[in-house]
């Protein structure tokens, strides 16, 4: 099984977004010395809890202070941007750290109707266009655009020895469909909505049509994980990201609560049942735990990597919670 990260960047009550975008660069390299696979930032925008609005330079921040391990996007949202920039960004990150680069794609909106249009410049772009976009993004990237395509004879610069890995992320069979339609590699977004993943991943295996950019399906999952040397000390550090979901699902604060904010909260039973159905999203435990319920997913799915993603409050026991996961993993290759 291969382990690898998400990061959104998430800023802790009482932290800056400076603070949290440097605890993203101290994860990746802590990471990269456990032996994680690769490492993606996502993209989020006006919103005061999430730091990483722009994954390129953050990618670009991170590379430069690793050596080995992959960097991505986890995603960039394509339908706010034009293809040709896209490639454009992912060629020039190529230059600078040939084969480490991977590019996910995210179809998300990227926040409310007046976000999204502030990201477009005013102009109203139909999330329909997503598979269109991928596919002219492949045609920059690979010089492979055909005479008679609206955008024959234009380059993507500049030129590259290696090429992006690129991954289309989704919760759905039609996300499943795009990846597989345009062959890129597919990203299941357990920690967003686990329904239907069998399914969805599925899809994609049955429909994949090999690409320039890919000759054979390739399928990962996200999915929150807290894990803690005793399966009581995980549960009391996850509580924080419990408080967190609720507060992002509601629309209000996004900063990662502390645990005596917890405590001091009183939740309704609404919120608590609430807070039951998320946890399907997410694995909690001790080391044993956590790795046995990666494994039954990674069963369950037929996939060999996860991308795990760990928002509590406190970063050095977010580190510990990815150490104890990967030294779990390498005790039981052993």
């Amino acid at each position: 099984m291969k382990l690898s990260v998400l990061d959104q960047s998430p800023i802790s009550k009482g932290e800056t977004a400076n603070e949290a975008l440097q605890h993203s660069v101290e994860l990746a390299k802590f990471t990269e010395d456990l032996g994680y696979y690769r490492y993606w930032v996502a993209e989020h925008h006006s919103t005061n809890g999430l730091a990483s609005s722009s994954p390129e330079i953050l990618i670009g921040q991170i590379a430069q202070a690793t050596n080995t391990i992959r960097v991505g996007s986890g995603g960039v949202l394509l339908p706010q941007y034009s293809p040709l920039k896209v490639a454009e960004n992912f060629r020039m990150l190529e230059n600078f750290h040939p084969g480490r680069i991977d590019l996910g794609l995210g179809r998300s909106p990227g926040g409310g109707k007046k976000t999204r249009l502030a990201l477009t410049d005013g102009f109203e772009k139909p999330l329909s266009s997503f598979s269109r976009q991928v596919k002219e993004l492949q045609n920059f990237l690979f010089h492979s655009m055909e005479k008679g395509d609206s955008y024959f004879g234009v380059t993507a610069r500049p030129d590259s020895s290696y090429q992006p890995e690129i991954w289309i992320l989704g919760l759905t069979e039609r996300g499943a469909k795009h990846a597989a339609l345009l062959g890129t590699g597919f990203t299941f977004g357990h920690f967003i909505n686990p329904d239907h993943a069998a399914g969805t991943l599925e899809t994609y295996r049955e429909k994949f049509k090999p690409s320039l950019a890919r000759k054979q399906p390739d399928a990962n999952a996200c999915v929150f994980v807290v894990c803690a040397d005793t399966e009581e000390e995980a549960e009391e550090i996850a509580k924080s990201q419990d408080m967190w979901l609720l507060q992002v699902e509601k629309g209000l604060e996004t900063r990662v609560p502390s645990l005596e904010e917890v405590d001091q909260y009183t939740f309704t039973e609404i919120e608590r049942e609430k807070i039951r159905n998320n946890r399907r999203r997410c694995i909690i435990g001790d080391p044993v735990h956590v790795v046995n319920q990666l494994q039954r997913l990674a069963d369950k799915y037929r996939i060999n990597e996860f991308l795990l993603i760990t928002n509590i409050f406190d970063f050095e026991k977010k580190k510990h919670s990815y150490q104890l996961v990967a030294n779990e993993l390498m005790k039981r290759s052993r």
